[in-house]
């Protein structure tokens, strides 16, 4: 199938504006759900016909044995269901791919529920596959040490990659929220940052010295370098070469890019997901690259939280450890 069905483009428009989800994590619901469909349509012989899908939709009836997709798909039935996980569990998926295939259909029909398309869920009967817990790989002080020098900060890109690690390490936010930044979120007096976080929450991080002062020359140089840029409140505060936001998928690549340059795989110091998967990719796992999230750094960041906190307690001091050219938040220990 080459497009989403309209029962699925509203499902994904529901998910943008009332869940505030981001359009990549609402495609890959899509994908996870167009692999539901072709199966449908393979299983029993249809032919997609956009006109009559729109139809069956706009009907809101469904059918077991209507000669549309959407037709069945209102109609499901935990046997549907069970077909398709046993079709898909032959394709040598991990289980926690399986598991969020899952979870999309029981997001799928619980909204079809929701929304009155539907008067049962199947979802209700199936079970998510249990996953094993794995430990996050702690980064060393000299993996951190190394990564946040890396970048040269004299020149205008160094200096913006070296304020989005120093921004990464010190705050523990999220890549997203990273690229998210405007300039209006620094508050360079009280030396914090206003973050917008999944759901559109807001929340305000403070930022340790390292990283205001990495961020206040990426700064000064951009404003020299690129002067026509606008500079006010809602500019971005990261941009690309050629000034405008940096992507997710840009500032990965670039942390991948250091962790190589400093001696360290990306993989194994930034702990990429199990099989390298993408989310919501069909497949197997072959012809999907690894995942380069610098998630390593949140939990060396929330490491740090803890430890601080704990000492804090004890010895009634809430300074942070300090080691060598590393600065707080440390690196935390394994949960």
């Amino acid at each position: 199938m080459e497009q989403n069905l309209p029962i699925v483009d509203r499902f994904v428009g529901y998910l943008a504006d009332e869940r505030h989800f981001s359009p990549y994590t609402g495609r890959c619901y899509g994908l996870d759900l167009r692999q539901f469909m072709d199966y449908i349509a393979t299983e029993s012989g249809l032919e997609i016909s956009m006109p009559a899908e729109k139809a069956a939709l706009e009907s809101g009836k469904g059918d077991a044995s209507a000669r549309n997709v959407t037709g069945r798909i209102l109609a499901c039935d935990v046997e549907l269901i069970r077909g398709f996980l046993k079709r898909i569990s032959e394709q040598n998926y991990s289980v926690a791919t399986m598991a969020r295939k899952i979870a999309t259909l029981r997001s799928f029909h619980k909204w079809m529920e929701r929304v009155g398309l539907t008067t049962s869920n199947p979802m209700t009967l199936i079970r998510s596959p249990k996953q094993p817990k794995r430990l996050p790989k702690a980064i060393t002080v000299d993996q951190i040490e190394r990564l946040l020098s890396a970048p040269d900060a004299n020149d205008l890109l160094g200096a913006r990659d070296r304020a989005i690690l120093e921004a990464l390490y010190s705050t523990g936010m999220r890549v997203s929220e990273v690229v998210g930044l405007n300039r209006g979120d620094l508050n360079e007096s009280g030396e914090c940052v206003q973050i917008r976080g999944k759901g559109k929450r807001e929340r305000m991080a403070p930022l340790g010295g390292h990283a205001m002062t990495a961020i206040r020359n990426y700064v000064k140089l951009l404003d020299a370098e690129k002067a026509s840029l606008p500079s006010g409140p809602t500019a971005p505060l990261f941009v690309n070469k050629n000034g405008t936001r940096l992507s997710t998928r840009s500032v990965r690549r670039k942390v991948a890019k250091y962790l190589v340059q400093v001696g360290h795989p990306p993989e194994h110091a930034l702990g990429a997901p199990q099989g390298g998967q993408v989310p919501g990719a069909g497949g197997s796992g072959s012809g999907h690259q690894p995942a380069h999230h610098p998630t390593q750094l949140r939990h060396a960041h929330a490491g740090q939280r803890r430890r601080s906190a704990q000492r804090a307690g004890i010895a009634g001091s809430p300074e942070p450890e300090q080691h060598a050219g590393v600065h707080p938040p440390d690196i935390g220990p394994h949960a």
